[in-house]
């Protein structure tokens, strides 16, 4: 590298911060450098580069009247003094274009947010060559170095043998659900003996090509399209939105029924720093026997689960994109992981507490179903979550909690790897109990801090967070996901999902500008934190020894019921008062095996 003497000098009354900043990066690199004082004339710029024999000059100029006169003055100035031929003129500012600075007679011209290397590049003559996609970017790992060991072995006992007569039951019973994934192993979906034990709207569409209502395929014309658009679509260095280690993943979730748009929100919010996006399926597919085939399109809830659908979603993906396909509530787990494992998918969701108290699957077959569904997932080696989203009906969070870790010991025992997923928000529970009235903290920092204390398990807080907190003004929405992303980070979680700010409760549109508001404001509170944290008071501790003693007593009467099937019934892990109803798609389908 040659040595250059280079010359600073911001053409404007006040602003020189850019300049300083390119200074320290120029000096590092062993450059002559010489920064004058804001508010210097053009005359006086010259004069200095004659002086000190300047070969570059660099100059800053914020937003104002007649910028371009006076730019283009300075550089009749310099062409005066019989010294443009030897020296390079670089000017930069927030209205500054490369267009603009060429008309006006400079050699390069940098725009708001240029990266500091961008102007030592031009300084030494080189071409910068911003990062290439990937080389900043990579996949994150959601359950990272967690153990899985327990902290409290009276709550693992328990676990251990509510799990293992779970399995007993298991080993003993089959589901419709649990054969037609059976069949589609064997690559036996659509046929006979797959249709035998479908809803007839699936036999329809394999005999007579018949689509249940508000449904099409996508042409081959639109088909040449979407694979047009994933083509060139690509994301060039998409954000990261961490700023420290501890700050977790952000994911969002996607089920805009078609795959345009669907594809059109990913990449958008990819190159905002999504670092993983969630495949929302449409609700009346948990109720339907049987799953379709083909690319299909919904007009009004949800992505169809389809091997195609599938397939071509992940087509569309970054490589530092991490997808979940989610199947924690219909008859279709097992079948919705199995797909999801054979088109590549990094993480899944199954939750048969939820299900079958919040989600309207009779409790017996959601049971047997995602125990099928976790050997799935250990087979793919897709990490899933298990949302405790009862707390929405009003359930309290240790009983979400006893359920979620039964099926955190269920998993473990099947060689699975589970995520955690307490709830982040002003929920039901909250509102009912008064947790939240002087803060939104505490409550939350305890639910962690419970989990923590009992097992060394990933988390990731939802879902979204701050559902329910929101209002339906964007700008609160926002700021409201922010701060909860803000106290994520503080509590070192693995990762969370965050809704955009015209869903976030509001029940309006899902547009990609309000995906990018929560992005950004996720975003601000990781770099407004950076190490620092928030801090609970001393009433957190006090929250997650209360939780951590009312789980013990709940998985207690799970023991002494001696059926967590049962328990689910019975009301253990949630009443009807509290909000929990069995659910009744799928009631009476589960039979013994032969």
């Amino acid at each position: 590298m040659t040595k250059k003497r280079v010359l600073l000098s911001p053409l404007d009354p006040v602003h020189d911060i850019g300049l300083k900043m390119i200074k320290n990066a120029l000096d590092e690199a062993g450059h002559d450098t010489y920064l004058l004082p804001p508010d210097v004339t053009p005359g006086e710029i010259v004069e200095e580069a004659l002086e000190k024999e300047a070969e570059v000059i660099l100059l800053s100029r914020t937003l104002g009247y007649g910028v371009a006169e006076l730019l283009g003055r300075f550089v009749d100035l310099v062409e005066g003094a019989g010294i443009r031929h030897r020296v390079k003129i670089g000017i930069g500012g927030m209205a500054i274009k490369p267009a603009i600075a060429a008309e006006l007679g400079f050699d390069q011209g940098f725009g708001p947010k240029t990266p500091v290397e961008e102007a030592v590049a031009f300084v030494e003559g080189k071409t910068y060559t911003p990062p290439r996609e990937g080389s900043a970017k990579r996949k994150g790992d959601l359950v990272r170095e967690r153990t899985y060991e327990y902290h409290h072995q009276e709550i693992k006992s328990l676990l251990e043998e509510i799990s293992e007569k779970t399995l007993q039951w298991y080993e003993k019973i089959q589901s419709p659900g649990i054969k037609r994934a059976e069949l589609r192993e064997k690559g036996l979906a659509g046929e006979k003996e797959y249709l035998e034990i479908s809803d007839d709207s699936i036999k329809d569409f394999f005999s007579d090509g018949i689509l249940p209502s508000g449904l099409r395929l996508i042409d081959g014309e639109e088909q040449k399209a979407l694979e047009s658009i994933i083509s060139a679509g690509r994301v060039d260095n998409p954000r990261i939105l961490q700023r420290q280690p501890h700050q977790p993943l952000v994911f969002i979730q996607y089920g805009t029924g078609c795959p345009f748009m669907d594809i059109a929100h990913v990449k958008g919010t990819e190159g905002w720093g999504a670092d993983g996006v969630v495949h929302f399926d449409p609700s009346w597919g948990a109720k339907t026997e049987g799953l379709l085939s083909g690319l299909l399109s919904h007009e009004e809830n949800g992505s169809v689960i389809t091997d195609e659908n599938l397939k071509l979603i992940k087509k569309a993906l970054e490589s530092s994109t991490l997808w979940q396909v989610r199947a924690h509530r219909g008859l279709n787990t097992p079948e919705t992981v199995l797909l999801a494992g054979e088109a590549g998918a990094e993480l899944t969701k199954i939750n048969p507490v939820y299900g079958s108290l919040g989600g309207g699957t009779d409790p017996e077959r959601l049971l047997a179903d995602s125990i099928k569904a976790m050997e799935y997932a250990a087979r793919y080696k897709m990490p899933f979550d298990m949302p405790t989203n009862e707390e929405l009906c009003g359930v309290p969070a240790y009983k979400a909690f006893a359920g979620m870790l039964i099926v955190t010991q269920l998993g473990l025992a099947l060689g699975a790897q589970p995520v955690l997923q307490p709830l982040f928000c002003y929920s039901p529970e909250m509102m009912l109990g008064g947790q939240m009235e002087d803060n939104y903290i505490d409550y939350n920092a305890a639910k962690v801090m419970a989990l923590r204390g009992i097992i060394d398990a990933p988390i990731w807080a939802g879902a979204p967070i701050g559902f329910l907190t929101h209002t339906e003004e964007r700008v609160q929405s926002s700021v409201s996901t922010s701060f909860h992303a803000g106290m994520a980070a503080s509590l070192e979680i693995e990762g969370i999902s965050i809704a955009s700010a015209d869903e976030a409760y509001s029940g309006g549109p899902i547009t990609l500008p309000a995906r990018i508001d929560t992005l950004q404001g996720t975003g601000e509170a990781f770099r407004f934190l950076g190490s620092a944290r928030m801090q609970p008071t001393p009433k957190a501790e006090e929250w997650a020894e209360e939780l951590t003693e009312n789980i013990l007593k709940v998985l207690k009467e799970v023991v002494k019921n001696g059926s967590f099937l049962d328990s689910l019934y019975q009301g253990i892990l949630g009443s009807q008062k509290e909000g929990a109803y069995p659910g009744r798609n799928g009631r009476g389908t589960v039979l013994k095996r032969k």
